[in-house]
């Protein structure tokens, strides 16, 4: 978490071995005007009282100089340097990184193959350079201080780390083992550089005096994998060690060589825990909570005091951190009342430290809307009743519950989505409510989300909007919701509705789970006919016709029940086949055939006025006496009219195709055997595909014939339904 830490993942502690990796690569060096001149250590970063600055979104804080902020997005290889005073930024991109030496604005670089450089930032100015070339048995090996380090091949055992200065030449680095190896030099205090190597199979850190070369202090850093962070200061050295039972941080009291050991998460897998100090106290937290899909206790930047062992809660999350010139700790995180950004965390009036913002993002900590795509109004007559809806998020490690309630019943449509998924949740609605088994009613609706961030970092967001579903007007929908309703009266005269539904994910109609009763008393009719709408409401209605020959019409109120009936007229008893449903004549209106004893076909013309509903009739045609049922099925046939399928007594269905003026062109041979059948009901569509179906009713089992809008071959094969198949003795309204 400081500027001393060993050689790591982290872009300030890889720079070491990125530079030494990388010689020859071309350094774009950084205008003078990046940042304002050098005014001291104590002038550094932004007062505790000043507005905070902006800082680069998706950056991490990679070293903290004198004059600003080194900054790096990992994700994109973006590189930058923000000047502390107002945020202005300068693009590093093109640039190698560079490792900050805990000394004013200076920065190690490797502009050339052969060579390492020490530069000011502020300047933009090369202080010094030394020769490092691997091929020559020269490699560089860090900086601290005003210092660089190189790594010697052909010096003698234990007198192979080199420090250069600009006026004090070269230093050998004396105090290290003679079979020290992998040596790397970062910063560590203003006196002192860190240097960490491996010594026979341990890994060590140890303190570089920086004035003389040697070093004066050593610790073992005792673990058999990860590369633990290490901070210094002048009272403590703090360590992370990363062991089979849970990480450790190792605490060394610098006055009396005491080590404490302070265990955290029990089985914890984090491997990138970051520590820094402050004062009397160790400040600590594992990156990465922000997009973490799972909450936990290493999350948080916390201080723990090492006097008391108490700890305080110092920021919600942190991604990245760096200790300035002067030693105070910067914590790229963000809470959820102060939002994401950079962090000066410093000792307070009681000396426990706290957390002031800095410079600001401008995004938000806790889970937030940052938009939806919910239409106003959504027609679920397209795409076969199919709509994707999304709600864009700032996070994708989000639970999110989705609910579209039916403001008039009720019933809701619900979607989980458990994360982590993209920032764009999206809800494809099939049309469905009630678990997926009814088809949504048209009308005004609400949209819930609920959405708990699994990181556990800030509260449960909840948001709601409106939308309305519409429809066309279906003939066989007497519940407003798009599916055909199936009725059917029992023997004792009650009659039954049973709402169809499409099943999209099987492809498949079968029926909602309520089988809802209209009312009792129907047996008093010896015919009932689904006539469309006839009242110029939005609804399928019924004609009855009762044994005394009066026709009488009930209106559909749209929430599956009927309006007292009122009377059509009388004589309607000559007749004794009749097909209600069709809009015959192309005026956008239902019309009326009924065929009488003699076999004539009469048209009766919708008026649309539910007072009158039927014009005077109009004589068709004759010879109709050979069929035993005739059915209006909607345009089956591709045309932009209604039409007629008629089944004669020998079992064979046959189609005539409307012509749109109320008569029919002659008739075409569908098949034979539909004598297996008690009835047709021409259902209109019922699988959504924009075609007309056709239900067929045998003894024990039902039947659905998809529309295919091919006159030649108008249906397609059946296939098994449920609707009716648990009450054959049920009478079906055509």
């Amino acid at each position: 978490m400081s500027h001393a830490r060993p050689a790591r993942r982290r872009l300030a502690a890889t720079a070491t071995v990125v530079l030494a990796a990388t010689i020859g690569a071309t350094v774009v060096a950084l205008p003078a005007a990046a940042a304002p001149p050098v005014r001291g250590a104590a002038q550094q970063a932004v007062s505790a009282d000043a507005a905070a600055v902006a800082f680069p979104v998706g950056h991490k804080i990679v070293a903290v100089t004198a004059s600003g902020y080194l900054t790096w997005d990992n994700t994109k290889g973006d590189r930058a340097w923000v000047r502390a005073s107002d945020g202005a930024v300068t693009d590093l991109v093109d640039s190698l990184p560079m490792q900050a030496t805990g000394y004013g604005d200076l920065v190690a670089v490797l502009p050339r193959r052969d060579t390492a450089e020490l530069r000011d930032l502020a300047t933009g100015r090369k202080v010094f350079d030394v020769f490092a070339q691997p091929a020559a048995g020269l490699d560089y090996a860090g900086a601290a201080g005003q210092a660089l380090f190189i790594t010697d091949r052909s010096a003698p055992a234990g007198a192979g780390l080199l420090m250069h200065t600009k006026d004090g030449g070269r230093v050998p680095v004396t105090g290290l083992p003679a079979d020290a190896t992998l040596r790397r030099v970062s910063a560590g205090t203003s006196a002192h550089g860190l240097v960490t190597y491996t010594s026979g199979d341990k890994k060590y850190w140890g303190l570089i005096d920086l004035a003389t070369g040697a070093v004066t202090e050593t610790g073992l850093r005792d673990e058999s994998r990860g590369n633990g962070d290490i901070a210094v200061s002048p009272e403590y050295v703090a360590w992370v060690e990363y062991r089979s039972e849970g990480p450790v941080i190792v605490v060394r009291t610098r006055a009396t060589g005491e080590t404490r050991r302070i265990a955290l998460v029990a089985g914890a897998t984090a491997r990138d825990i970051e520590v820094g100090l402050q004062g009397d106290h160790l400040v600590y937290g594992d990156p990465g909570g922000l997009t973490a899909t799972n909450k936990s206790s290493m999350h948080p930047l916390t201080a723990h005091d090492l006097k008391t062992g108490a700890d305080t809660r110092l920021l919600d999350h942190l991604t990245s951190a760096a200790t300035s010139p002067d030693g105070v700790l910067h914590v790229r995180g963000g809470t959820v009342a102060d939002g994401e950004g950079l962090f000066r965390v410093s000792p307070g009036a009681d000396g426990t430290p706290a957390a002031t913002m800095v410079a600001s993002t401008g995004e938000p900590t806790a889970l937030t809307l940052v938009g939806h795509d919910v239409p106003a109004v959504i027609d679920l007559d397209r795409d076969r009743g199919r709509i994707k809806l999304r709600w864009t998020l700032s996070r994708n490690n989000a639970e999110l519950w989705v609910t579209l309630r039916h403001k008039r019943t009720g019933k809701i449509a619900q979607q989980v989505f458990y994360g982590p998924e993209p920032t764009d949740f999206t809800f494809e609605w099939r049309g469905d409510v009630d678990q997926v088994t009814a088809s949504a009613p048209n009308g005004d609706y609400t949209w819930e989300i609920s959405a708990r961030p699994r990181n556990g970092i800030g509260p449960t967001l909840t948001s709601s909007g409106a939308f309305e579903v519409v429809r066309e007007a279906a003939p066989h929908d007497y519940t407003d919701n798009g599916s055909p309703d199936l009725l059917a009266r029992d023997p004792s005269g009650r009659l039954w509705r049973t709402d169809s539904h499409f099943d999209s994910w099987n492809n498949n109609v079968t029926r909602a789970p309520e089988r809802k009763l209209v009312g009792g008393g129907w047996n008093t009719y010896d015919r009932i006919e689904a006539a469309g709408n006839l009242g110029g409401a939005a609804h399928g209605d019924l004609v009855a016709r009762d044994k005394a020959g009066v026709l009488w019409l009930y209106l559909s109120k749209g929430d599956g029940t009927f309006a007292t009936r009122s009377r059509i007229g009388g004589g309607w008893g000559v007749y004794d086949k009749v097909a209600a449903g069709s809009d015959l004549t192309n005026d956008g209106r239902a019309d009326l055939l009924a065929t009488d004893k003699s076999g004539v076909l009469w048209l009766y013309q919708g008026t649309g006025d539910w007072r009158a509903p039927f014009g005077k009739r109009t004589r068709v045609g004759g010879g109709w006496g050979v069929y035993n049922e005739l059915t209006a099925t909607g345009d089956i046939g591709g045309a932009a009219t209604g039409d007629l399928v008629a089944r004669d007594k020998a079992g064979v269905l046959w189609l005539y195709l409307g012509k749109g003026d109320g008569t029919f062109a002659p008739r075409t041979r569908i098949g034979g055997g539909w004598n297996a059948y008690r009835y047709t009901v021409g259902i209109g569509d019922a699988d959504r595909d924009g075609r007309p179906d056709l239900y067929a009713y045998g003894a024990d089992e039902t039947y659905y014939y998809p529309g295919t809008g091919n006159w030649r071959a108008p249906f397609g094969a059946r296939k098994a339904d449920t609707i009716l198949d648990t009450y054959p003795d049920h009478t079906a309204v055509s």
